[in-house]
């Protein structure tokens, strides 16, 4: 069968089961957008700005734990989509981006919106490809697909010149592909396995830490067995959460610069530490040296060898698939007679008791101005936790991840390697698209929600209904924060002075809007927006609060994770 490129975009798409494509029409890629017209076995959602379109795919992606694919065109609409491509390389997200291209014979004379995708995404790719022939099209966006869900998943750019869309050849789905240079490993070495498990089984003082390669990989069943065999603590990264039950007693909370005292001080004094899809990012240990100064043994199970070692010294390392690797070692725990030392155990449990205890999570419950945490805590009272909760970034996002208790993998979506403003609401709407009887929150600030705030449009017209949940402190608050503590108070260019009326803006789009200013307000303005009544609408909710309040506990940058600051 031959077909013209833009044909076989389409069909590749619809082979690959693609739901939604994620897009923004121009020039070089009105072929393929003529295709998906003629066509009904995908969705294609019209977002109001490329940077949208990547970040909603990677909303879908993270949710569903399928591919999210986006397509661009050429020039301003590919660069306007690296953002997104970016943030999701820095925290492991499959996506397959279709960039469009000039014509093959104008790459390279400076033509009308053309911009070398391919060395600029170079640094911020799992792959890309430039397809110069019709006849390599479907093999490549096979390909595409392939490497970016295997292995340690993430973004792959599929650059395409509008001559290569109008150009004809047959077609052919591969089934599948090999690539000479690419072959992950899934499975873990069992000798290293063995040795990690009687690490484990001897430890005094052991810990648990996962990230977000537990939820990527689907373990958190498996994870969750292990861990309440053996008995012990476990911590997560701001991408793990959801991996281990937040409820759960065994359950430490987040670790790192704005992570629990418990799980910071319980990873610093651990004897055997054993890390789950985790990279030791600065964010979660602070300075290496700092962290090297316990004596203890580290295993560490990442699918990525790259990832393992990178940051400290690792005592058994474990290359392979986080789940494959959970299922080996609850075997050989099973098989063996031995179990850890109880009493120890005990005493180990009877300290971080103690440090759980110093409760840096509190907060003044009878202000008269509306506390963030509040809001958050009323919103996972309210959704019994069984939301979807996708983030900004800044203040908000810590107080989402320290009081709203994600029990389930894939209900916490945010930027963690990049920390990109912008993300929440298009992330959302790739995740209420994935789950669409989910309830999906999008929790923001005033200066994160204005960088994408056009996507308002986009949920008008595709009936998308999250709940926007808006805590505004006047403030770009986590950067006021660091003025405070670090600048003198010195607060330059952190206050918001223009800020538009958010309950107009929102009607304006066709939504509802609330403005909440009172803490007595709070409850029942969450209560309507998650009823019944608005179940099909976007609200954006305006909850006025504490200006000065700050993100606790907080390890300040360079220090180690015990020297956090607590009030």
């Amino acid at each position: 069968m031959e077909l013209t490129g833009a044909e076989i975009v389409v069909r590749c798409l619809a082979e690959e089961g693609v739901e939604f494509v994620f897009g923004y029409p121009g020039g070089a890629v009105l072929n393929i957008y003529d295709e998906i017209y003629k066509q009904n076995k995908f969705k294609h959602v019209l977002v109001r700005h490329e940077q949208a379109a990547v970040h909603a795919a990677d909303g879908y992606a993270r949710a569903s734990g399928r591919v999210g694919v986006a397509l661009v065109t050429s020039g301003p609409g590919a660069t306007n989509a690296v953002t997104g491509i970016a943030t999701a390389y820095m925290d492991s997200i499959p996506m397959v981006v279709i960039s469009g291209q000039v014509p093959t014979p104008a790459i390279g004379m400076d033509a009308f919106q053309e911009v070398d995708m391919v060395g600029i995404t170079r640094p911020c790719v799992k792959h890309n490809f430039l397809v110069k022939d019709v006849k390599d099209l479907a093999e490549t966006l096979k390909k595409a697909f392939y490497i970016a869900s295997t292995g340690r998943p993430g973004p792959v750019v599929v650059d395409v010149p509008k001559d290569v869309t109008q150009l004809k050849a047959e077609f052919e789905y591969p089934k599948s592909v090999k690539l000479r240079s690419y072959n992950p490993t899934t499975k873990g070495h069992t000798g290293q396995i063995k040795r990690a498990v009687q690490m484990l089984l001897e430890a005094k003082r052991p810990m648990v830490y996962i990230g977000g390669g537990a939820v990527q990989s689907d373990a958190a069943a498996e994870l969750t067995q292990l861990v309440r065999l053996l008995g012990f603590p476990i911590t997560s990264t701001l991408m793990g959460l959801g991996g281990y039950p937040a409820s759960d007693p065994q359950f430490l909370g987040m670790l790192g610069m704005h992570g629990t005292y418990e799980s910071n001080m319980a990873m610093q004094h651990s004897d055997v530490l054993v890390a789950v899809g985790a990279r030791f990012d600065d964010r979660v240990i602070g300075n290496p040296h700092h962290f090297e100064q316990t004596d203890r043994k580290i295993i560490h199970i990442d699918i990525d060898p790259a990832s393992i070692a990178k940051r400290v010294k690792v005592d058994v390392p474990i290359v392979g698939n986080v789940r494959d690797v959970m299922v080996d070692m609850i075997k050989l725990i099973q098989a063996s007679k031995e179990r850890p030392d109880q009493a120890a155990l005990k005493t180990w449990w009877t300290q971080i008791e103690l440090w759980r205890s110093a409760n840096p999570l509190r907060y003044d419950r009878d202000s008269a101005l509306i506390k963030p945490q509040y809001v958050i805590e009323k919103m996972h009272e309210i959704t019994k936790g069984d939301a979807i909760i996708c983030s900004d970034v800044g203040q908000h996002q810590m107080w989402a991840a320290q009081f709203y208790k994600f029990d389930k993998p894939r209900r916490w979506i945010n930027s963690g390697g990049l920390g990109t403003m912008g993300f929440g609401m298009p992330s959302a709407m790739g995740a209420q698209l994935a789950n669409p009887n989910a309830t999906v929150a999008c929790v923001t600030g005033e200066g994160s929600i204005q960088m994408n705030i056009q996507e308002l449009s986009t949920c008008k017209q595709f009936n998308i209904p999250l709940k926007i949940i808006l805590l505004n402190n006047r403030y770009l608050g986590m950067v006021r924060q660091w003025q405070e503590f670090f600048y003198g108070e010195r607060y330059s260019q952190s206050y918001m002075e223009a800020l538009p009326d958010f309950v107009k803006l929102a009607e304006a789009y066709g939504h509802v809007g609330m403005t909440i200013e009172k803490p007595g307000d709070v409850e029942g303005a969450l209560q309507e927006a998650f009823g019944p009544a608005l179940k099909e609408r976007l609200v954006f909710m305006n909850f006025i609060t504490d200006s000065t309040e700050n993100v606790f506990p907080m390890i300040p940058a360079g220090k180690g994770l015990n020297e956090m600051i607590l009030v």
